[in-house]
């Protein structure tokens, strides 16, 4: 024999509920909005990376050559810490180099010179394409110095 209990009826015309095994009683269920672990993490809570992006976009006045101009909060502080540096403080000097360094870096954009064996490569595939463009573009096949793999394009190989 089971057990389990039932409900009576509520009198508002609902019908018994049967309490059991994963059936709490309905006066001790959770109310709906109500969390089921209070002191657990609240909904939209942020982690300190978000925050600081968020707190660094917010927009400032700063008032630039007599006007009031509107900022984001990180290029307002690089404005002061530049302003700091011109005024001959040490500190804000180290800082503001260690960001220029880091962040204003164009070496990644300069060519640096091929090897001598790269480049002979280079040219020999660009003239064996040069070649294909005009055997398909005159519809004749050329013998030329041009076609051939080992061929260079007329430039010297850089040494």
């Amino acid at each position: 024999m089971s057990r389990r209990k039932t409900t009576g009826s509520t009198g508002d015309g609902k019908k018994s509920y049967e309490v059991g095994y994963r059936k709490p009683p309905r006066h001790t269920q959770y109310r709906p909005g109500q969390s089921g672990c209070p002191a657990g993490r609240r909904k939209g809570v942020r982690n300190l990376k978000t925050d600081v992006k968020r707190i660094l976009a917010m927009k400032v006045k700063v008032k630039e050559n007599g006007r009031s101009r509107t900022k984001s909060t990180q290029e307002a502080a690089l404005m002061v810490l530049r302003e700091r540096t011109f005024n001959g403080n040490t500190r804000a000097l180290q800082l503001f180099l260690e960001l220029a360094l880091r962040f204003n870096n164009d070496e990644a954009g300069e060519a640096q010179p091929l090897p001598a064996d790269a480049r002979a490569i280079l040219d020999a595939y660009v003239a064996k394409q040069a070649a294909a463009g005009m055997t398909s573009a005159t519809g004749s096949s050329t013998d030329g110095p041009a076609s051939k793999a080992g061929a260079g394009s007329g430039r010297k190989a850089r040494k």
